[in-house]
């Protein structure tokens, strides 16, 4: 029923027969490298992915041993008869098809067993297993070589794993909800029973339980995929937590940026007297952003604290300690985004959470998401209530903090926490028409004020002026945007676009795009900063502007989204913007370019030094610079 077509004009069935044919390629590639590369590299290493016909006599009277105690009683067979319907298949669950036949009567039945998720999806083996050694069989394994058992006097015909996919994107109409967190609430248990959009199965499947199965849910040949090897590869991570040092990165601890090695008592002195910028997870988020929202949790000249959350950890700091915040009579506002895909459940738990607690919570905009990450501390100070804000990247949450790249501006200048105060206003008394002088806030301004940077650039260029633009986000999608990209290349403006995700547009053709480079940095951390550079006439790339803030340059986030980006204004931190840039744009280790046609080459290093990535670069460097002086530091 979709009508309108996509940037390249292809229709929403012509786009989804080329995503199954860029998809059918890739489930190949990625089974060849399993079954190619890394199975027999970790045998290698002593870790046996193994099948029903490699375990010895005695593995298999252990595997079978489990079976009975563990796996057994849990299990629930459901046959398909005119007495028993098919059974609904939840989102993403393993299970096993079976063809049975009865022994008194002809006709085939089929049967599902759902392999359960309460249990490791491998078991590791003991009774074969060295001291240095590791055996695993897949729990899916196991409970074929067993079906006899949920079956006794039943012979089993064929045996075919599968996993549906169900569709996670349920139509709401926000506007006409009395309640979002009911709204939200029932959505979550609409998903649950959403339409089927794809069923993965192993391989030589029954042609008559394949059939079965796409009449039950509704699927056409286009939907269906057929896995040689693991249906689920998430399982594996029970591989990546085995102790094996030789094959895993060294660790890597946090350095704490020296401003906030002070006491806590000097901690807003150093925000009051300075910016300040932290790089996660090169510098601490546990040392930075977490202790500053404890510290002003328990200072008692802070009389007001408000968050923005979209997503969180489940054991995440921050919910305890705005609990403490408001239990001490703090006036606490916390903006929880319910429609934060896939956290919804958790978010509505921390909602309530909050809430039974005295915090003030909001749920956001009718029709549009929070997705801005920013905290303010209102302090009363000798002269007068003070505003401290932090500004970042990334979302408060400390796992992701270990794992994911971002970057937090810490502030105290009225200019910028006068635009946050406005921000929050907007958020919990949704008056329209803000005024901000810093900040660029979607829907509000962003869109129009980074088209007009980049328009500005073009016109630098054509008047000889230097002129340049270095973009780093997840994914760039935008019209608009990439219009006035392609515009700024013709008028000369260099750009380098560093871009982890999906591009939509394409570098270095002829005519559109000569001066664009578009680069993806993929290695030990997931690359989820953004970080905006404008040349804007300046000598130096370093003295530009720059800015860092949640909004990809995607049509979601200008449009539909409640987004802060912020500009970073002294020289030292600018400095520091300009060399993660730098850092990234020379990497030869984990960088790809992308092509005109829209694939990717790697690039390969040539010294050793090249063969040094970025991430360990940035590592190197953080550890540098704790052994400067103090003067050096800041």
């Amino acid at each position: 029923g979709i009508d309108g077509t996509s940037m390249d004009g292809r229709t929403a069935a012509e786009q989804l027969a080329a995503i199954r044919e860029t998809t059918l390629p890739m489930i190949e590639r990625q089974t060849a490298a399993w079954r190619a590369e890394i199975r027999p590299a970790l045998a290698d290493a002593g870790v046996r992915m193994l099948s029903w016909p490699d375990l010895t006599a005695s593995e298999r009277d252990e595997a079978s041993e489990y079976f009975r105690s563990n796996v057994f009683p849990v299990l629930t067979p459901l046959a398909v008869d005119p007495g028993h319907p098919f059974p609904f298949i939840s989102n993403l669950s393993k299970s096993l098809g079976v063809m049975l036949q009865h022994p008194a009567r002809d006709e085939r039945v089929f049967a599902r067993v759902k392999v359960p998720q309460i249990l490791p999806a491998w078991i590791r083996l003991e009774s074969e297993s060295g001291p240095d050694g590791y055996r695993f069989i897949s729990l899916r394994s196991v409970i074929e070589h067993n079906l006899p058992a949920l079956f006794p006097s039943m012979r089993v015909l064929s045996v075919m794993g599968f996993r549906v996919t169900r569709n996670a994107d349920v139509e709401r109409e926000e506007e006409d909800a009395d309640d979002l967190l009911d709204l939200i609430a029932e959505e979550l248990r609409a998903r649950r029973f959403a339409g089927a959009v794809r069923l993965e199965h192993g391989p030589d499947p029954d042609a008559e339980m394949l059939e079965l199965l796409m009449d039950e849910l509704g699927l056409r040949e286009a939907d269906v995929y057929e896995i040689d090897e693991e249906l689920d590869y998430t399982d594996l991570g029970v591989v990546a937590s085995l102790p094996l040092p030789a094959h895993k990165y060294e660790p890597w601890t946090p350095t704490i940026p020296p401003p906030f090695n002070d006491t806590d008592a000097e901690l807003f002195r150093a925000i009051r007297s300075n910016d300040l910028l932290v790089h996660h997870p090169y510098d601490s988020f546990g040392a930075s952003v977490e202790r500053f929202v404890n510290r002003a949790a328990d200072d008692p000249s802070v009389v007001a604290i408000k968050m923005t959350i979209y997503r969180t950890g489940d054991e995440s700091p921050f919910i305890p300690t705005l609990i403490r915040a408001a239990q001490a009579g703090k006036e606490v506002v916390c903006l929880v985004e319910l429609k934060a895909r896939f956290d919804e459940q958790r978010n509505i738990q921390v909602a309530e959470i909050l809430e039974d607690a005295g915090v003030h919570v909001v749920y956001g905009f009718v029709g549009l998401k929070t997705h801005s990450k920013a905290t303010l501390v209102v302090r009363q100070e000798p002269d007068g209530l003070r505003c401290y804000a932090h500004l970042g990247t990334g979302n408060y949450h400390t796992g992701t903090a270990r794992l994911y790249t971002d970057l937090g501006l810490f502030t105290a200048k009225p200019e910028f926490t006068g635009d946050l105060v406005e921000l929050f206003h907007h958020l919990t008394g949704q008056s329209p028409g803000r005024n901000y002088r810093r900040l660029l806030v979607a829907p509000e301004n962003m869109r129009a004020r980074f088209v007009a940077m980049i328009r500005r650039e073009a016109q630098h260029a054509r008047d000889g002026r230097p002129a340049g633009i270095v973009a780093k986000m997840n994914s760039l999608e935008d019209r608009e945007v990439i219009a006035a990209l392609y515009e700024a290349s013709a008028a000369g403006v260099e750009i380098d676009l560093v871009v982890r995700g999906f591009c939509c547009l394409r570098p270095g053709v002829a005519g559109l795009s000569d001066n664009i480079r578009v680069v993806s940095v993929i290695g030990r951390f997931l690359e989820h900063s953004r970080l905006f550079a404008f040349r804007n006439g300046a000598e130096r790339p370093a003295d530009g502007e720059f800015y860092i803030g949640s909004a990809d340059w995607m049509s979601r986030n200008l449009d539909n989204r409640i987004e802060a980006v912020t500009p970073i204004e002294e020289p030292a931190l600018r400095e520091a913007c300009w060399e993660i840039l730098a850092t990234l744009l020379a990497d030869r280790r984990q960088a790809w370019e992308m092509q005109p046609d829209g694939s990717y080459r790697q690039r390969k290093p040539t010294t050793d030094d090249d063969a040094v990535g970025s991430h360990e670069r940035l590592m190197r460097r953080a550890t540098e610079r704790l052994s400067l002086p103090a003067a050096s530091a800041d």
